[in-house]
């Protein structure tokens, strides 16, 4: 399997309906590492690391989100895999 890593800015109504923690829940599932936060404009950044796949589906359930959220767009950079990571957490700042 191949290992990837993906930046993603998501838009939309995806602060205060949980979506971090909706996230993080998604990346622990499927094996992944990295992180998400809340960015002062109102969207959300997550970082990815893992097999390539399933960063797919994570990325595929965040366009899905949370029930209480309307994801408008999300902007996928894909980056080369640098195995920074131990695990995925939510990041506060």
């Amino acid at each position: 399997m191949e290992k990837a890593r993906a930046y993603l800015i998501i838009s939309g109504r995806v602060q205060g309906v949980f979506y971090r923690a909706f996230t993080e829940d998604a990346a622990h599932l499927l094996g992944l590492k990295g992180w998400v936060k809340n960015c002062s404009d109102g969207k959300v950044e997550a970082l990815f690391e893992g097999e390539k796949e399933n960063i797919e589906k994570a990325i595929g359930l965040c366009y899905k989100g949370p029930p209480a959220a309307k994801v408008n767009n999300i902007e996928v950079k894909w980056e080369d895999f640098k195995g920074e990571f131990d695990t995925f957490s939510v990041r506060y700042f």
